[in-house]
């Protein structure tokens, strides 16, 4: 299907949704949405009106430095 043609190319992409990101980090969608919330000024987000994006690569430095998630 197309859903699973776009999974294998996420280490392409710039953004991810919510729920795309979920997936490739096995990380709830809660738990990410929390991240958001908690973390305001961090740069690993973009919205996109209401919609919250993932910035591949900042969220994957951030993931990095953390110690827990």
């Amino acid at each position: 299907s197309k859903k699973n043609y776009f999974f294998f190319f996420f280490w392409r992409r710039y953004t991810l949704t919510i729920e795309e990101a979920a997936g490739y980090y096995h990380i709830g969608e809660g738990k990410l949405r929390m991240l958001i919330d908690q973390n305001p000024h961090e740069d690993f987000y973009v919205m996109n009106g209401n919609r919250a994006l993932i910035k591949r690569e900042k969220f994957e430095r951030y993931l990095d430095q953390a110690t827990a998630v």
